[in-house]
């Protein structure tokens, strides 16, 4: 699936509650206790293992605005998918399945780009899992999975080609 350039201003709002001050502290005030926690992109990963919050499942593609970068290397299990920019492929989404159904903790290593896999992961991440993104250059977005989220993203992904 390809993003269409009209979705592009629909996907910078944030899914969630937007972090302008992303300290342990203020992080962990929004994870409940035994989360399954999941973080997209590499910085987000990096700083929640900087935290002690281990991911239950990561995705990264070794880059930050497109500079090359060391993928945090904290997991039991890692799985691999191509994703191209501005785009979703059917390999990510089956990869992010295999990934939320292996023992935790896991990580995706994206060959390509793994922005836009924050909507199938709404799509299919357990009911109240936590998933944590960054919102390039204002701070970390948090979203609780609820009903709601999964409808949303689900209807995003329908209108991507």
């Amino acid at each position: 699936m390809k993003l269409p350039e009209s979705l592009r201003d629909r996907l910078k709002a944030p899914l969630g509650i937007l972090l302008h001050d992303t300290t342990k502290e203020n992080v962990l005030a929004h994870i409940p206790a035994g989360s399954f926690v999941i973080t997209v992109g590499d910085a987000t990963t990096e700083k929640m293992v900087s935290f002690n919050i281990v991911p239950s499942l990561s995705i990264v593609d070794g880059l930050e605005k497109r500079e090359k970068r060391n993928i945090p290397q904290r997991t039991v299990t890692r799985l691999f998918c191509d994703n191209p920019a501005g785009q979703i492929t059917a390999q990510s989404i089956d990869t992010i399945k295999n990934g939320l159904e292996s023992k935790p903790p896991v990580q995706i290593i994206v060959n390509g780009e793994e922005d836009l896999l924050v909507l199938p992961v709404c799509v299919h991440a357990p009911q109240n899992a936590v998933l944590m993104y960054g919102q390039p250059n204002e701070g970390l977005v948090i979203v609780k999975i609820t009903q709601e989220i999964r409808n949303k993203t689900q209807e995003l992904l329908n209108l991507m080609d």
